[in-house]
C-alpha cells in the first residue's frame, strides 16, 4: 500500500476536512480527494462519509487510522531526527497572545537556542485565528485560551492566569472600605475604565466572577495590548483588570493598588496546542517539554 495515500488518509482523518488536509499537506483539494478515492478502491470499503461541512470517518476508517497513524508518526520522527542531525538547526514557529508569549513563553524557550533551535513568533489575541493558523501549518506550537476540539489538534493545560482589579493610588483613595465588594457595578459606572476592547472582556469576566453581574460602563481608554493597558492604568487613566504576572512589579512599587482581594480570584487557563502527531518531531517535543516545566512556576 502506498505510504503517501496513508499519510493523506491520516491527515484527512485528523483534520475532518479535505480542504484543511490539503492545506496541511500542500496539495490541492482535488488531489486529496483523488488519493482518498484511490485508497478506498484499493480497500474496497468507504473510509469517510461526506457531509455538508467536512467528512466523518466510517468504522473501517476509524480502525485504519487507529492502526496506521502511530506507524506513520514514527516514520516522521525517524526522518526528522536524521534531518536534525544533518542540519544542526531547526526552526520553531510559536504563536500566542502578545503579552504572555513575550514575557513568559519566549524567555523560557531561549535556552534551546544553544541546542540549535531557531525561534519565530506570531502574536494574536484571537484564539480561533491562532488555532486556524496552527491547523494550516503556519505554527508549530500555539498558546491559546480555549481547548481545541476535534482530532486535528491536541492541547494540554499550560497554566492559570490570575486576574487582578487595579488602579492608581489616587483612584483607590476615593473608594471607601468595602465599596467595590458591595457596589462594584455602580462604582464601575462612575470610574474610567482601561481595556483591550470595547466589549470590556476582562472587566466583564471579572465582574461576572466576583459580583455576579455585568458592567454597564464604556471604556475610557481602549488599546489592544495589555502592556499599554498597564501603562495607562499606572498613569492614572482609570481602573483595569490585568494578569497578576503583568502588574506584579507595579503593585510592589506602589504604582498600582489591588482594589479587591476576592477569596477565589478570577482565573483564565492557557493551553499549549499542537497538531496531533507532531510531537514526534524532536525539536517540537523539546520545546513542548520546556514550556510545561517552566509553566509550573508561573
Amino acid at each position: 500500500m502506498d505510504l503517501a495515500l496513508l499519510r493523506t488518509f491520516v491527515t484527512v482523518h485528523r483534520a475532518g476536512s479535505f480542504t484543511r488536509a490539503a492545506a496541511l499537506l500542500g496539495l490541492s483539494q482535488p488531489a486529496v480527494t483523488s488519493q482518498i478515492r484511490t485508497l478506498e478502491r484499493q480497500l474496497g470499503r468507504p473510509l469517510f462519509l461526506r457531509r455538508a461541512r467536512g467528512v466523518t470517518p466510517t468504522t473501517i476508517g476509524d480502525e485504519l487510522a487507529h492502526r496506521a497513524a502511530p506507524h506513520l508518526d514514527a516514520l516522521v520522527e525517524i526522518t526528522e531526527a536524521e534531518l536534525d542531525e544533518e542540519s544542526g538547526v531547526r526552526t520553531l514557529h510559536l504563536a500566542g497572545p502578545p503579552e504572555f508569549t513575550s514575557l513568559r513563553a519566549l524567555p523560557a524557550l531561549t535556552p534551546l537556542i544553544a541546542q540549535g533551535l531557531a525561534l519565530r513568533s506570531s502574536f494574536s489575541a484571537d484564539t480561533d485565528e491562532t488555532l486556524d493558523g496552527l491547523a494550516a501549518g503556519h505554527h508549530d506550537l500555539a498558546i491559546v485560551t480555549a481547548r481545541p476540539r476535534g482530532g486535528l489538534l491536541t492541547a494540554v493545560p499550560l497554566c492559570d492566569e490570575e486576574h487582578v482589579l487595579v488602579a492608581a493610588p489616587r483612584w483607590a483613595g476615593r473608594l471607601g472600605p468595602g465599596t467595590l465588594r458591595h457596589n462594584g457595578p455602580v462604582v464601575l459606572e462612575q470610574l474610567p475604565v482601561v481595556e483591550v476592547h470595547e466589549s470590556l472582556p476582562l472587566v466583564s469576566r471579572y465582574w461576572a466572577s466576583v459580583f455576579d453581574s455585568r458592567p454597564a460602563a464604556a471604556g475610557a481608554v481602549i488599546t489592544p495590548d495589555l502592556r499599554a493597558v498597564l501603562e495607562c492604568a499606572v498613569a492614572g487613566a482609570g481602573l483595569a483588570v490585568l494578569p497578576r504576572y503583568l502588574c506584579e512589579d507595579a503593585l510592589e512599587r506602589g504604582e498600582l493598588v489591588a482594589l479587591l482581594d476576592p477569596p477565589v480570584p478570577p482565573l483564565r487557563t492557557y493551553f499549549l496546542a499542537v497538531r496531533t502527531g507532531t510531537l514526534a518531531l524532536p525539536h517540537l517535543a523539546r520545546a513542548h517539554e520546556v514550556l510545561l516545566r517552566a509553566a509550573a512556576a508561573w
